[in-house]
């Protein structure tokens, strides 16, 4: 996901998206430690994604104060 739509999203579909994300990471990491799946960069990628949702929550939590 881009920076523009995540930041469009409420808090709450924010934590909701953190959650699938990980969820997703932990997944993928199962499956390359299997060799199911050659991609890596997916991780990469998944990593930066969940990077950025948790710097918006922190960001809005700041805000907020």
């Amino acid at each position: 996901m881009d920076i523009q739509t995540l930041r469009e999203r409420t808090p709450e579909g924010l934590k909701q998206d953190l959650t699938e994300a990980t969820e997703q990471l932990q997944t993928l990491t199962f499956k390359i430690s299997s060799s199911q799946i050659k991609n890596v960069r997916e991780i990469r990628a998944l990593k930066k994604t969940i990077a950025r949702i948790q710097t918006i929550l922190k960001e809005t939590a700041n805000t907020s104060l």
